[in-house]
């Protein structure tokens, strides 16, 4: 099996570095395409020996699974570049938000019979092993496509199915979640701060507790748990 991904921003490095770490797959069987060579993100990808281009088609090609990880509004545009070079073994995977499982497999289509189309959202703890991912099939993928996709994730944390209407609800709680979690660490390093505490120890007592907390309260505990 070889990964693609188009787009080698922050979400391609944390799973390329979530992958690799779990060991599901080897750095150099991973290929990653970027516009842009001097991206902070390209440069890691490329020290964790992730064959890097500048062709979104040279990716396709030596690709088995494609994870489509660019912004939602260039989907369109890279369905057009790619859609002649796809073939039926490929597995493609949006990573957009928003965009929906219908209107890739539309412009796929216009190529294949039965583009095989995937839709995802995850999260940055990935590069930790730490993610939580939902995935939802599109018209064409089968059962064993499911099945590979979610190897791939659960390597790195939490994956489950969901239908694709609940994507949406999935990207404001798990996929912006850790955003607010790094608020609500600021707030109590600022509060222990105020306290006397110096920032570092402050941030580090507060980042451990909101690390602890859920897991003591045990998987599927109401949050009051600990009151």
């Amino acid at each position: 099996m070889s990964v693609g991904f188009i787009g080698a921003g922050q979400l391609a490095h944390a799973l390329v570095k979530g992958f690799t770490a779990a060991g599901v797959i080897a750095a150099h069987r991973i290929t990653a395409s970027s516009p842009d060579n001097d991206l902070p993100t390209v440069t890691g990808l490329r020290k964790m020996g992730v064959n890097l281009t500048t062709s979104n088609k040279e990716t396709v090609n030596k690709s088995d699974v494609l994870f489509l990880a660019v912004k939602p509004h260039i989907i369109p545009f890279v369905l057009d570049e790619i859609g002649p070079d796809i073939e039926d073994r490929h597995l493609i995977v949006s990573c957009a938000a928003g965009v929906t499982i219908s209107s890739i497999e539309k412009k796929l289509l216009q190529h294949r019979s039965a583009p095989k189309v995937m839709r995802c959202m995850t999260n940055t703890p990935v590069v930790v092993r730490e993610g939580a991912t939902v995935y939802a099939t599109g018209t064409h993928a089968e059962v064993e496509d499911g099945k590979l996709l979610e190897q791939l994730m659960a390597s790195v944390g939490f994956c489950t199915e969901v239908e694709e209407d609940l994507i949406d609800a999935v990207t404001g709680l798990s996929g912006s979640g850790p955003a607010y979690a790094f608020t609500a660490l600021d707030a109590l390093a600022d509060g222990g701060v105020k306290m006397g505490l110096p920032r570092r120890l402050a941030v580090r007592l507060g980042a451990q507790a909101l690390l602890r907390a859920p897991v003591s309260c045990g998987p599927g505990a109401h949050l009051s748990c600990s009151h």
